[in-house]
């Protein structure tokens, strides 16, 4: 992989893989219908295909199963050199595998990757890594959660704890970044993403957190349009999508 350049591959929900110049890296994986598929074209990381992978990064936001996967573990019996760099909620005890815990506003180096944990307005954390001069934000459950059904107080709550977490991050340079675009939120699918995109300005912000519902991707992307956010509309699981730094 060229050192400026960076192969994303879109694998489900809010699971992403990144390969940079000299890392693995795999965000917040997990798959329930992966079915007889069994390949990163369909989304679906196995510990074969890692198996002779060198530097390998697994990280996950928090316990959600949406989030955290237990398959995930066993990767590192057939690569033991996965580290593995996981939200504190997340209960896992292993003496033979990489595992680094991490809460809000902790920082740490793990295989020449700096890494930077934010806050969330749900659960967990969310990650700031740099990776071979490609910096890259993962926001886990991060999103301002305007949900139209609640009271007032607590939609005006969701806003301010937001927008908090957005003065930490803000300033901070972003290459790649990967944020929720839901539309149970309805109207405000993307109120979240939009902030992120004003306030960090990402060169390339690529939208999670929608499962199946490839038209959240499709709608985003017209939003983005207009609004002159860079993004890549999401269509199917193992889509590839070429980072360049240069650009």
């Amino acid at each position: 992989m060229n050192p400026s350049k960076a192969k994303i591959t879109y694998l489900f929900h809010s699971g992403y893989a990144v390969e940079t110049a000299n890392h693995f890296i795999i965000f917040d994986y997990y798959q329930p219908f992966s079915g007889n598929k069994r390949s990163i074209a369909d989304g679906v990381i196995t510990s074969e295909f890692l198996k002779n992978k060198k530097n390998v990064m697994v990280f996950s936001s928090h316990a959600h199963a949406d989030h955290f996967d237990p398959t995930i573990l066993k990767w590192g019996k057939e690569n033991p050199n996965i580290h593995y760099i996981l939200s504190s909620d997340i209960q896992v005890k292993s003496d033979s595998l990489h595992l680094h815990i991490v809460s809000a506003y902790e920082e740490l180096n793990v295989d020449n990757i700096v890494i930077e944990a934010f806050g969330s307005t749900d659960q967990g954390i969310s990650f700031l890594i740099q990776a071979d001069g490609i910096s890259i934000f993962h926001a886990g459950d991060l999103n301002w959660w305007h949900w139209s059904g609640e009271a007032k107080e607590e939609r005006d709550y969701a806003e301010k704890i937001f927008k908090a977490e957005m003065e930490r991050i803000e300033g901070k340079k972003v290459d790649v970044a990967f944020f929720p675009v839901d539309r149970r939120l309805e109207e405000a699918y993307s109120m979240g993403a939009e902030y992120f995109a004003e306030k960090v300005k990402p060169k390339l912000l690529l939208p999670m957190h929608f499962g199946d519902d490839y038209g959240a991707s499709k709608e985003f992307t017209k939003r983005a349009k207009l609004l002159g956010i860079t993004t890549t509309q999401i269509s199917h699981k193992g889509q590839e999508i070429i980072f360049s730094s240069d650009k």
